[in-house]
């Protein structure tokens, strides 16, 4: 029996066809990302990927993870020990929003690769990682949903199906990775995230918070460029 993880992309009939794939997954994960009602829903992935991020760099610059929290507000929580200040605790805090938008260039590149199949493969390895960290039982649940929706889709997604489905994990990530970057800076405005990353990194760095979200945007806007080009070549 062959199962959708093992069907060639050539399935796709005609490069015209994929064009109508990568639009569509744009515009489902624009108005699902625009939309208050399923963004409510859905920014839960994102902060799964932003947590993520955090808990990759730190273990990366040498600190010691003890736990990722995801929350039902749909923040998050990831909590190491080490140095409070210097490279590495920077490139931590850093790590975050910049997170969504560079997983989503990844995503395009595999894509523009012809490798459907080892996206969804290291999502989930990503996902069973991150998993292995979190500490509650909503960030348990969020992982374990998150990840079964990939685990479907390889197993019995048609190539059409997978290739849809890539296309709108890419759009998603940076265009939900921009919104959250957006929303910070909102609350920011409104003297409601004191203790925001930008904030964090202001602390370590003397390097103004506005400035660092500023940064946070310039990499989300330079990663839908990147993942646009990727894209639109390969179709």
């Amino acid at each position: 029996m062959t199962t959708g993880l093992s069907l060639p992309l050539d399935e796709l009939t005609t490069g015209q066809t994929q064009a109508t794939l990568v639009i569509l997954g744009g515009l489902v994960a624009l108005l699902i990302v625009g939309a208050h009602g399923t963004w409510r829903l859905a920014r839960n992935v994102v902060t799964i990927a932003h947590e993520g991020g955090h808990a990759l760099v730190a273990i990366c610059s040498g600190r010691t993870l003890t736990r990722i929290l995801l929350h039902s507000d749909t923040s998050g929580v990831t909590v190491s020990k080490g140095r409070r200040d210097g490279p590495g605790m920077v490139a931590t805090a850093a790590a975050g929003y910049a997170t969504p938008p560079v997983l989503g260039v990844g995503a395009a590149a595999l894509v523009a690769a012809d490798e459907i199949a080892a996206m969804l493969v290291i999502a989930v390895v990503l996902l069973l990682a991150t998993l292995i960290l979190v500490r509650n039982a909503y960030g348990v649940l969020s992982v374990v949903l998150t990840g079964a929706v990939f685990v479907v889709v390889a197993a019995y997604g048609s190539a059409g199906v997978q290739y849809g489905f890539a296309c709108f994990v890419t759009w998603f990530l940076i265009l939900g990775g921009l919104r959250t970057v957006l929303e910070v800076q909102r609350k920011r405005a409104r003297r409601r995230a004191p203790d925001s990353d930008a904030d964090q990194l202001q602390r370590l760095t003397g390097v103004p918070a506005g400035i660092w979200v500023a940064l946070f945007l310039l990499v989300g806007v330079f990663s839908l460029l990147g993942a646009g080009r990727l894209l639109v070549i390969w179709v």
